[in-house]
Parts: structure tokens; sequence; C-alpha cells
């Protein structure tokens, strides 16, 4: 199973509106590509994929920017992924598997995986990555005498 480049980076532009959703405050493209090393140009592609999708909102003016559309408590990893890549995170193989007994069990298998990945990503909200985050953060900054 592999994670693309613009989930990862939509998820990385994700997190930094969620650390700004309790102050109220917009973050403007030129930002979060700053934050996260993300090219400015693709991430205009992703966050507009990320407001078509509804998990973002768009605010015009001088302090405009982007912000969630909703509490990072109610947006999921998941949410998020199937935003970027469609309805659900896919196992792909590069040539299908023959439509045999053995085929089948397969598909059986990676579908099954396929449900327990989805069922990991819906568990873990915006929020409980920040406070993960934080709470790394918190571990790097102490030092020990």
């Amino acid at each position: 199973m592999v994670i693309s480049n613009k989930s990862e980076y939509a998820l990385l532009a994700l997190l930094e509106l969620a650390t700004c959703y309790p102050k109220g405050e917009a973050l403007q493209i030129r930002e979060i590509a700053a934050l996260q090393d993300i090219p400015n140009r693709y991430l205009e592609q992703l966050l507009a994929t990320l407001r078509r999708g509804g998990l973002i909102k768009s605010i015009r003016g001088a302090k405009g920017g982007y912000v969630l559309a909703r509490d990072p408590q109610k947006i999921t990893v998941f949410d998020a992924f199937s935003c970027m890549e469609g309805s659900d995170i896919t196992v792909s193989s590069n040539e299908p598997t023959p439509n045999t007994v053995e085929g089948e069990l397969i598909q059986e298998v990676w579908l099954e995986a396929r449900q327990a990945a989805n069922s990991v990503l819906e568990k873990y909200t915006l929020q409980d990555l920040c406070d993960r985050r934080a709470t790394r953060e918190q571990k790097e900054l102490m030092y020990y005498i």
C-alpha cells in the first residue's frame, strides 16, 4: 500500500490549518507552502480539491486564505485521503489477478487489508494528529541535566 505525495501533502496542509483553527486564523497558500515545504503551484491544486471536497473553505480579502470547513475533531484522516484519492484507499497490484480460486482468495485478502487500512484511517482525526505532534515537539524541547 502506497500513500501518494498528493495525499501526504494535503494532509500536511490540513494539519497546518487545524493548528490555526482554534484561533480562527486563515492561512495563505504561501504560508502553508513555506511551513511544510510544498511547491506553491502544487499546493494550489491540492487546496482546490480539498475545498471542492468540503474539508476547507477559502476566505477572500486582505486577511484571507484558507480555513478548515469544520472542527478538526470531526475531520478524519480517511476524509482527507478519500477526498484526494477517491472513495477509499486502493491496494494496487501491477497485474490483474487471474480468475481462479487462488486469484479470488488473493483478492479477498487484499479487500480485507483495504478495509483494515480504512478502519485505521477513520479512527484518527486531524485533532489527534495535532495532539500527537504537540506531544512530540514537547519531548524534543525537553533536555536533561
